[in-house]
């Protein structure tokens, strides 16, 4: 039987104790990783099949941690890799990476009972200038919701400044999909909508641990899911970026959990 957590919040959400934020950590770390790990692997003719069987052999037998992707709700493989118009929960197979290509891997580990997910944008070879500004105005948009976590602020006003910024750089925020709690369970509460209005959603507290991931179209927003029950991609054929973090509010401040090496970005945000 799991574990239940010690505390909740007013609505429901699980407040991580300093022991399990500690063990959220690890797990972060550990996802982080396997993206470093993976990087420099992601080259044309590579198969995204070959990509999963590389992070599946690093998360098991050099982490000694489980893939959470591999049979969640019978997901069949251990990563995900959704390659240009593909939105989200791409399924790894034999399709070979071409130069010019943009494929977001999206990594979740479980490492003690806790999980870390995170994802990251590669580019292929060369993109187009099209393809890289998508990706970095993608990247930036999560970092633009993360520099508005703060204890009593709404879910509400990090989703209005997600989506404002995105707007702005005339591209559009995917709906369908959203960030959400994370811990002992891959999926918690509460859901983290990267769209929004201030003074809506709940209000945030030290404790809480959950993913920013919005998904960014160089077209119109909408999006549809393919007859394998979970790739989703672009109505449109735009082209999709998406990059993921698992953070951490304390007392003093918000950790980002999965934060990798190459970022130029703090790992901890001090509040006022």
């Amino acid at each position: 039987m799991k574990q239940a957590y010690q505390r909740m919040t007013r609505w429901g959400i699980p407040l991580k104790t300093p022991e399990e934020l500690e063990k959220m950590r690890v797990a972060g770390r550990l996802a982080a990783e396997v993206l470093e790990f993976i990087s420099p692997y992601v080259q044309p003719g590579v198969t995204t099949e070959e990509l999963d069987r590389l992070c599946h052999d690093y998360i098991v037998n050099v982490q000694g941690a489980v893939p959470a992707p591999l049979n969640y709700k019978g997901f069949p493989k251990s990563i995900c890799t959704s390659v240009n118009h593909q939105v989200c929960h791409g399924i790894p197979g034999n399709r070979q990476l071409k130069n010019g290509d943009i494929v977001n891997i999206d990594v979740t580990v479980i490492k003690d009972g806790f999980h870390g997910d995170t994802s990251k944008m590669f580019c292929v070879g060369e993109p187009s200038i099209k393809a890289k500004r998508l990706v970095q105005v993608a990247q930036e948009a999560l970092y633009v919701g993360i520099r508005e976590v703060k204890a009593g602020v709404d879910l509400g006003k990090i989703g209005q400044a997600i989506q404002q910024y995105v707007e702005a750089q005339g591209y559009s925020v995917v709906r369908e999909f959203c960030g959400h709690g994370i811990g002992r369970g891959f999926h918690e509460e509460p859901q983290v909508l990267h769209y929004g209005k201030p003074n809506t959603g709940i209000i945030l507290e030290p404790g809480m641990t959950f993913t920013i991931e919005p998904m960014v179209n160089a077209g119109k927003r909408h999006v549809k899911l393919l007859p394998d029950g979970w790739t989703v991609v672009t109505k449109d054929h735009s082209l999709s970026a998406q990059w993921e973090h698992t953070l951490a509010l304390t007392e003093d401040g918000v950790e980002v959990l999965t934060l990798r090496e190459e970022e130029e970005f703090p790992r901890v945000l001090r509040w006022d």
